[in-house]
């Protein structure tokens, strides 16, 4: 069942294509222009564009930083990298610009948004390998960022949600940069596209099995669904969970992607991890675009507190 006030505006949400990544892509980015509005927050933040350097010899990695401008002479401040949704093929770092703006402020954080490659012009590993490349630059200048680097936490949502699960498990394999925290917002974790959800949302708006398809098509190739698929690509196939950072994972009811979600959590707890779990009934994925849903204002409430407290930041 889906809450009233979204079934109310379903027909006007945005239908997403991704057979054509260049024309899903300007389509995406056309809706949201519509949907902009005015951003008074911004004025509490110093936002710059920039580059760093690419992980491994990659190409070097757009980044959009935000950091607040009242903060006292040597105060440091917690950090968040915070990665883009967008099934791996469309999305990016305007596309989610007030989010980060309003999550920056809130949290009292110096926010690095990374805009990483996406498929299937450039597949798995070039996302992933992007994210942990803006995750190391956030840690190596951490100095001149004014970031404390024992509250450094990592936030995604959808696709970006299964980068940032793959960037917590590669961090922890490598032996860091260390992160504090995930936040796992409606994550796309599992290409085996096997749990009953998967299975049940064949046609449900802004995201559905057949958009998923494509997605993991993109991102994996010709392997996606395959033994040949390694935790990083699609972290629901990891079996050794111990060791990551607390986490927050949120799901919608009505969402292809909300057992995987949940069944990562799960797993997660039962190795140990401390796991906050949130399945908000009625909602579809996407649900928070029509951001004066009750339900959409609780979820976004419930993710600020939540993240205050993960980084040490007192309550608003």
């Amino acid at each position: 069942m889906i809450d009233p006030e979204l079934a109310a505006v379903l027909d006007f949400m945005p239908v997403i294509e991704l057979h054509d990544p260049v024309l899903a892509r300007a389509e995406f980015e056309k809706m949201l222009e519509a949907m902009r509005a005015p951003l008074p927050e911004a004025d509490a933040l110093d936002i710059e564009d920039g580059l760093v350097p690419g992980w491994q010899g990659d190409p070097d990695v757009a980044v959009r930083v935000y950091r607040p401008k009242a903060t006292p002479a040597g105060a440091l401040r917690p950090g968040i990298l915070h990665i883009h949704g967008g099934g791996f093929i469309i999305g990016s770092v305007e596309a989610e610009h007030a989010g980060a703006v309003l999550m920056a402020v809130d949290a009292g954080a110096v926010l690095v948004s990374v805009e990483y490659r996406l498929a299937p012009e450039h597949p798995y590993p070039a996302g992933l390998h992007d994210c942990y490349a803006a995750l190391t630059y956030l840690h190596a200048e951490a100095s001149s960022l004014g970031v404390d680097t024992a509250r450094v936490a990592v936030v995604g949502t959808s696709a970006g949600g299964g980068l940032a699960a793959a960037t917590a498990l590669l961090a922890r394999d490598l032996g860091g940069p260390p992160l504090c925290f995930q936040m796992l917002h409606i994550p796309e974790l599992d290409d085996r596209l096997e749990t009953a959800s998967m299975q049940t949302f064949v046609d449900s708006p802004l995201w559905n099995r057949p958009l998923a398809v494509q997605s993991w098509k993109a991102y994996l190739g010709d392997f996606a669904g395959t033994d040949e698929i390694p935790v990083y690509a699609a972290p629901a196939r990891a079996t050794d969970l111990r060791g990551l950072p607390p986490a927050y994972v949120s799901t919608a009811e009505n969402d292809p992607l909300r057992d995987e979600g949940i069944a990562y959590a799960l797993a997660m707890l039962r190795a140990g991890v401390s796991v906050e779990l949130h399945q908000f009934p009625g909602t579809v994925h996407g649900s928070a675009l029509v951001t004066r849903a009750s339900v959409s204002k609780r979820a976004s409430r419930e993710a600020a507190i939540v993240l205050r407290r993960a980084l040490g930041v007192a309550e608003a």
